[in-house]
């Protein structure tokens, strides 16, 4: 599971990181320490037309184009790595249309007890951003409106990340991206083998305040540690 995001970082940022052509027009997002589904993020895909990368807002929650509204995508804001090639709401963006969302964390939250839930933020282990592998998928209304939305690939769990939950997104290292955003020629099998859990020495998880469960609250202290009590 994968159902709250941090990115406060300048598109300037993920120009560098993901190797954005200079001249691409930056997407108008605000800094954001939480994220929730249906909000939009700048999302990296390849574009072979101009064989070049492009990064461009799209909505969290993948609406296939054959859905008859929106309403699709509040279920479809991950797809599990063991079926999205053949989910049939996925297994065409698997395919066809896969990209990389720029996060630079992302909340999960621990069961301690019948009425209680911790909240704990994971981050690269040495700050910046990461790569979730994701999909994407471009959905027109009946008034002729685009809408383009995409969901993320959960895999299971690291040790880090199983202490708190049984899911984890697929955290892509630079080294692949070229090859899941479909610059090289791949296979469905050698896909399917990228989408395993990063190593847990490469990540930070910490305990955050129990003010990011409320989508309302979105300041920086939302991701500041707290002590457990």
């Amino acid at each position: 599971m994968c159902g709250r995001i941090k990115l406060e970082g300048h598109f300037s940022e993920i120009k560098i990181a993901f190797s954005i052509p200079p001249d691409h027009p930056a997407p108008n997002y605000a800094p954001s320490w939480n994220v929730a589904p249906t909000d939009k993020l700048p999302i990296v895909r390849y574009n072979p037309k101009t064989q070049a990368r492009a990064c461009d807002l799209m909505r969290w929650g993948l609406v296939p184009y054959w859905a008859k509204d929106l309403k699709i995508g509040f279920s479809t804001i991950n797809a599990m790595a063991e079926t999205v090639d053949s989910k049939p709401v996925f297994r065409e963006a698997f395919r066809r249309r896969r990209c990389l969302v720029p996060i630079e964390g992302y909340y999960e939250w621990k069961k301690v007890d019948a009425k209680t839930k911790q909240p704990y933020a994971f981050g690269p282990a040495g700050g910046g951003i990461m790569a979730l592998a994701g999909l994407w998928e471009t959905w027109k209304s009946p008034a002729e409106e685009l809408v383009r939305s995409f969901t993320i690939v959960t895999t299971v769990p690291n040790p880090l990340a199983a202490q708190i939950h049984n899911r984890m997104p697929v955290i892509l290292p630079p080294a692949t991206w070229p090859t899941w955003l479909g610059e090289e020629d791949v296979n469905v099998a050698d896909l399917k083998a990228m989408l395993v859990p990063l190593a847990q020495d490469d990540m930070a998880m910490w305990p955050v305040s129990q003010r990011v469960g409320n989508v309302r609250n979105n300041d920086p202290s939302l991701i500041e540690p707290v002590a457990l009590v």
